[in-house]
């Protein structure tokens, strides 16, 4: 495992011409996303990933809730990224 870290970068560059998808998962006590993009050689690539307990309000939110609170958490996350770069 140690020489998969150290041979390939683990996260990619954002690159807004490629395809993107964003996976999420959500528990009664946190929220959890990873954001994607489709390298040219087809393989999909990590460019972040997002973990986060939930206050006491948030635990009381319905799953697709939760779910659409990932997204634009990861949305948010995505837009200061690329500032950056």
């Amino acid at each position: 495992m140690k020489e998969r870290f150290t041979k390939e970068p683990v996260l990619a560059v954002p690159d807004l011409d490629l395809k993107m998808r964003m996976k999420v998962d959500v528990s009664d006590y946190a929220i959890g996303g990873m954001l994607s993009i489709k390298c040219n050689n087809r393989r999909w690539k990590l460019v972040m990933f997002l973990l986060k307990s939930l206050n006491e309000a948030e635990k009381n939110y319905k799953i697709y809730d939760k779910k659409m609170l990932t997204v634009i958490r990861g949305v948010g996350k995505l837009e200061a990224l690329v500032r950056r770069c």
